[in-house]
């Protein structure tokens, strides 16, 4: 059973850090795109940020960028979202996502992940 866990998620200040992470089990996800989005109360689940197989592209939200990074460990079939200089706008469910096909190239749209994971909560104080 392939599974996807967040973890990291938490209550911060205006301007403070956290870093989320997500393990993979189930099945290797080194060859694939990973991504996370976010979704708030009331309104649709967002992209946030994508990296390709190997780490070496990345793609951002232009909400995110300069903020957050993207990175992954194949080795430990980990993605994790480094968010620094944290807003109250960030504050929502974050969700860490994998696209089971071998496409070379990143989407964002959440019809082109195949696996959730159940989501962490990040809230930002203000």
């Amino acid at each position: 059973q392939v599974q996807l866990v967040e973890s990291g998620g938490g209550l911060v200040q205006a301007g403070g850090s956290l870093r989320l992470s997500c393990a993979a089990s189930g099945r290797t996800f080194s060859s694939n795109v990973m991504g996370w989005f976010r979704q708030a109360p009331g309104k649709e689940r967002e992209f946030v940020a994508a990296i390709s197989w190997s780490g070496g592209t990345t793609y951002y939200a232009d909400s995110v960028k300069g903020r957050f990074t993207i990175s992954r460990d194949n080795a430990k079939n980990t993605v994790y979202l480094q968010m620094n200089s944290l807003k109250p706008e960030d504050t929502a469910a974050y969700y860490c996502a994998a696209d089971s096909t071998r496409r070379r190239i990143i989407l964002v749209v959440t019809t082109a992940y195949d696996y959730w994971g159940q989501g962490t909560q990040v809230t930002v104080s203000s």
